[in-house]
């Protein structure tokens, strides 16, 4: 018996309980699925059929001519397999019009020219079923055990997928981001491309939950895949399919994908932490380049496995990815847990973006180097978007998955040669430390993208401060003496471009107390505050300020 069959009105009037019975309309019909039969005497039966129930009766609702044809849209409606009528105990004849109603909706309408016992009919029926239900879960349970057993032999996913075919008997489909496909058996050129194309287009860029959902992809009147993603860490990194009939019942096939595509998700973890022990020389390398140690570039190009360009060129990106811990009392254990499930996590979506990496975890930083080369559909802003993609996914794996912990990221700015990676780290730290004191640029994770702050961060701390005071000074001890929030103010109305609605508006205040508040300004100021390059200093001096105060707020 096969396990992804399904029983159809066809195949129950085979039975020898259905010896005495006759198809009296629907004839189109018989391949609806059966899933269940019960008898059924009352008129309103819509809350108690479900899809594929096999109904009898004894015909009680044709006794009166109204709500006949309701009866019968009832069921029809609520996708029932199909009516049996019992003649010789309530009625003995089914009136023409509902004959032609299954007709015209294919719907099996079955009439005993006798009595029958229900009892024998449906006793028969579910045990042909709950039989055929009790084969299915064995050949899963089967299935399950052989499919744990390949996956802690080793880490092949050919054998998985041999297995699935072989229980399938379906093609099989295993696109994945990270290697190269397979099919079992192979697929006609032009199919296979199509299913590459719809998962690029379609399933790699999903973002899901770790639970496995159905795809479908019809490619023809006769093919069609239903393909289940295999989720990491909410991130699609491949998917796993059968190439189907599309009216194939697929209910078994489902739960065997649903099977491969846990165990294909757990074999890619794996996979991943094996690679975490293998990276040895790559700390070594950036120990190297971080140290100096290595001054010819094709030598570091060399050690990181890049090849020899003819021509074109390799954008280079470095990168800090710090992991706070903001619950007290957590342990090292645990910590170490979360680290290592963001280094794979950041390896592996650097692997799905076709990204040449080297990773270094150093207590709880992730030291980042990406190569990328450039071509006609790759630029080094195409390379800053995927990094920026993969930092906000970390970013919510981390805020949805892990207790209290927060993800700053920063990059260098990007260059043509690996060997100053020293200095993009260095930039790294920069971003990080504005991104973290500034809250306006909370969201800045490049260099590149810090603007003035560039030169803020390139002067030393006490010349920054004396500048600060300097142009501010004034304001701030009037505003300790006298709680007036002129800092505050001048910030305000600079930041609106001399408007005092706006000023006022984002303040919270009346417009006459902003009006005094400027007065105020004016005076400690002088009158010519305003003009460009005395307004210049105050906004440098406002931003230098914020920038100390936030530091000053993160080191407390």
């Amino acid at each position: 018996m096969r396990n992804d069959r399904v029983f159809t009105v066809r195949d129950i009037l085979e039975r020898p309980v259905f010896g005495r019975a006759r198809l009296a309309a629907g004839q189109e019909g018989l391949d609806r699925q059966v899933g269940w039969v019960h008898v059924l005497e009352i008129t309103n039966v819509s809350p108690f059929v479900s899809p594929h129930d096999l109904i009898l009766s004894t015909g009680l609702w044709l006794q009166s001519e109204d709500g006949r044809e309701a009866y019968l849209m009832q069921l029809i409606q609520r996708e029932a397999a199909g009516l049996c009528v019992e003649f010789g105990t309530s009625i003995d004849g089914i009136p023409e019009a509902l004959i032609e109603l299954a007709n015209e909706h294919q719907f099996p309408l079955i009439v005993f020219e006798q009595p029958v016992r229900f009892v024998e009919i449906t006793q028969d029926i579910h045990s042909l079923l709950i039989n055929h239900q009790h084969q299915l879960l064995k050949s899963l349970e089967t299935y399950s055990r052989e499919l744990q057993q390949r996956t802690l032999q080793s880490t092949d996913m050919s054998a998985v997928l041999e297995l699935l075919h072989m229980y399938a008997s379906k093609p099989i489909v295993y696109i994945s981001s990270m290697e190269a496909g397979s099919f079992v058996p192979g697929l006609a050129p032009e199919m296979e491309q199509a299913i590459y194309s719809w998962y690029s287009q379609e399933v790699e860029q999903l973002n899901l939950n770790d639970s496995a959902t159905e795809l479908w992809f019809h490619m023809d009147e006769e093919h069609a895949l239903l393909c289940y993603p295999v989720v990491c860490f909410g991130q699609v990194f491949s998917a796993i399919g059968m190439v189907v009939h599309p009216a194939t019942a697929v209910e078994y096939l489902k739960l065997l994908l649903d099977y491969t595509a846990k165990a294909a998700a757990a074999l890619t973890l794996r996979t991943q932490f094996l690679e975490e022990k293998m990276v040895r020389s790559q700390n070594e390398l950036i120990q190297d380049l971080m140290n100096g140690h290595i001054q010819q570039e094709e030598q570091a190009r060399t050690r990181m496995g890049l090849r020899l360009l003819v021509k074109g060129q390799y954008w280079f990106a470095g990168g800090v990815l710090e992991i706070e811990h903001r619950m007290k009392g957590t342990g090292r254990e645990r910590m170490e847990a979360n680290h290592q499930d963001i280094l794979v996590l950041l390896r592996s979506l650097l692997k799905k973006n076709h990204l040449t990496s080297l990773l270094m975890l150093k207590n709880n930083q992730i030291y980042l180097c990406c190569a990328k080369e450039e071509s006609r559909t790759s630029s080094r802003q195409q390379l800053m978007q995927v990094l920026e993609g993969i930092t906000q996914h970390i970013k919510r794996f981390a805020g949805t998955n892990l207790k209290q912990v927060e993800i700053h990221a920063g990059f260098g700015r990007l260059r043509n040669q690996l060997t100053p990676l020293k200095h993009s780290l260095q930039e790294a730290y920069q971003v990080i430390e504005v991104a973290r004191s500034v809250k306006p640029m909370k969201h800045v994770h490049f260099y590149d993208r810090m603007g003035i702050y560039q030169m803020l961060k390139a002067m030393p701390p006490s010349l920054l401060q004396s500048f600060a005071m300097d142009h501010l000074g004034v304001l701030m001890e009037h505003d300790r003496n006298h709680q007036l929030r002129l800092v505050e103010t001048l910030h305000a109305y600079l930041s609106n471009f001399g408007s005092k609605r706006d000023a006022a508006a984002q303040l919270f205040v009346h417009r006459q107390t902003l009006y005094n508040r400027l007065e105020k300004l004016e005076e400690l100021l002088g009158p010519d505050y305003m003009q460009q390059d005395k307004r210049l200093c105050l906004e440098m001096a406002l931003l230098a300020n914020a920038m100390i105060e936030g530091g000053e707020g993160q080191s407390s």
